[in-house]
């Protein structure tokens, strides 16, 4: 630390070395002025002033609590809080409230480190070298975060839903690799589209796989939560959801384009499949429903032509549920083709989970995995043309892509 001369006067300069323990003293000076501020503007004078008007209020200061010690994102410093007494109502500081420790930015950055993989015995290492030697974080908190998202998790999975417009709705079953059961239990995630475009996540419960059982259960208790009918599902042509939507939701239905073409390909010799990838893009991509037909019975023939029937008849399976698509707009094609939007978030998740092996059960790891969701959810974007979502939601129809105005005949009477 250098000292300069400005007009006359030394003044305390850092250098490159000092330059974060000075700003934290900026900080922490800053701060302590802040909190005699809040006292003299509470008491309505200044410190060793004498209370002479009426409109002053009764109270004296009363010296200052302990040293504590606060965590920000710029470091870790020491503050002490002033205290007051004999006055007619408890003084509480707005800027440094009772039994916080660390900054929101600080909080908020706990569960990102964490939910991306940074283990809890990692955290007093990691943490004190970005946020000082004495910061108050530790593997506890950690810990303590967990009960908090176990509480949070229970109150978010009984919410109403009554207010939601649901328009889509993506469904999938994801299992982790983290020995999380030895049946291999799933995760089943409900990801919804409302009518403002907006994505959000409406449903993470584990199951016994993704049975029809399990599955229903799931949209029961969405239905009894208030949540409306919405208008198509998507999700993997394997899943047990198509049962259970027969008997809780009876809504479109569109299979995940690329879980068929993956299935399709598996019946196909290597040599083969190539050729193949390109013919089934078509497909995916064909701008109607009656160019899409041709071009599957094209790629039926071709594939019977070579003795590959079990491929041709893979893809002609449930083909009226692969093309549902063609009745919603064009603009959201992209979305409704495919599973990605619920299954992208779980791509990050999976560092989590990978690296927490000692998660036994799915339950016990469900917080964890909620929260993660959570956190992908504020990066979730809105659907594209989301004008539509409204029209779509209020049952305009749709043929290729394109609003269709419905006549309606008027006979005289």
């Amino acid at each position: 630390m250098s000292k300069e001369t400005i007009n006359g006067c030394a003044e305390s300069r850092p250098d490159w070395e000092h330059l974060e323990d000075w700003l934290r003293g900026q900080v922490q000076g800053m701060i302590q002025e802040l909190l005699e501020q809040e006292v003299t503007e509470f008491l309505g004078r200044v410190k060793s002033a004498r209370r002479s008007e009426p409109e002053h209020r009764t109270g004296y200061r009363n010296g200052y609590g302990k040293p504590r010690k606060v965590t920000l994102s710029s470091g870790t410093i020491k503050v002490r809080r002033p205290r007051v007494r004999d006055t007619g109502e408890q003084f509480e500081s707005r800027l440094l409230p009772l039994f916080i420790h660390r900054s929101r930015t600080v909080a908020d950055l706990i569960p990102q480190l964490y939910l991306h993989g940074l283990s809890e015995g990692d955290f007093d290492l990691a943490l004190r070298g970005l946020l000082g030697e004495e910061a108050a974080v530790s593997a506890s908190t950690v810990t303590r975060l967990k009960d908090q998202w176990n509480a949070e998790l229970a109150q978010w999975r009984s919410r109403p839903l009554d207010d939601m417009k649901v328009v889509y709705l993506w469904v999938d079953g994801v299992y982790e690799k983290a020995g999380l059961e030895k049946d291999k239990a799933a995760v089943l995630v409900v990801l919804a589209a409302l009518s403002d475009g907006r994505k959000v996540v409406v449903s993470a419960v584990p199951g016994h796989r993704e049975s029809t059982n399990s599955w229903s259960e799931v949209l029961r208790d969405l239905r009894d939560r208030g949540m409306n009918c919405p208008r198509l599902v998507v999700g993997d042509g394997h899943l047990g959801i198509w049962g259970a939507l027969r008997n809780v939701y009876p809504a479109a239905e569109q299979r995940c384009w690329n879980h068929k073409i993956m299935n399709v390909l598996d019946r196909l010799p290597k040599k083969r499949q190539g050729e193949a990838k390109v013919m089934l893009r078509d497909i995916y991509f064909a701008e109607t429903r009656t160019r899409a037909d041709r071009l599957r019975e094209d790629f039926a023939q071709w594939c019977r032509g070579n003795g590959h029937d079990t491929a041709a008849e893979a893809l002609e399976r449930d083909w009226e549920r692969m093309a549902t698509y063609y009745d919603f707009p064009r603009e959201h094609w992209g979305y409704l083709r495919t599973t990605n939007p619920v299954e992208s978030p779980f791509a990050a998740l999976r560092l989590r989970t990978d690296a927490a092996k000692r998660y036994k059960r799915v339950d016990r790891a469900m917080a964890v995995i909620w929260k993660m969701l959570m956190v992908a959810e504020q990066r979730f974007r809105r659907v594209k043309s989301p004008d539509l979502m409204t029209d779509v939601y209020l049952g305009t129809r749709y043929v290729d892509g394109t609003a269709v105005q419905e006549t309606v005949e008027k006979v005289a009477a």
